[in-house]
């Protein structure tokens, strides 16, 4: 069973080249996409374990969001996306081994 990220990142590419399924993706959403790419190519040089675990951490983050999060809030994605990078940023780092799920709620 494919991921459903892994879906949507072949569909942006189809939609890259000129394919025909809907609307072209907003610069935000390829911004996500792109986040989320570098997730996955920072988490593979870790160990398999670690690998596995960030993976896990990044697949559950992402789809959280994709669900709880308004699409037109941007004010809110601009944030998750700043926060991401800078995640992404100790991510990379050699000495980082793993990366933590952390909840907040705005509702308040």
């Amino acid at each position: 069973m494919k991921n459903p990220i892994h879906i949507l990142l072949q569909r942006k590419e189809e939609y890259d080249m000129g394919g025909t399924r809907g609307q072209k993706l907003s610069g935000m959403q390829k911004q996500v996409l792109s986040l989320y790419r570098g997730f996955l190519r920072a988490a593979r040089s870790k160990s398999e374990e670690e690998r596995c675990k960030i993976e896990s951490v990044i697949c559950q983050e992402f789809r959280c969001n994709s669900k709880e999060v308004d699409r037109k809030n941007f004010q809110y994605i601009e944030y998750l996306l700043r926060r991401g990078y800078k995640q992404l940023d100790q991510l990379r780092n050699p000495g980082t081994t793993g990366l933590s799920s952390l909840q907040l709620d705005f509702s308040k």
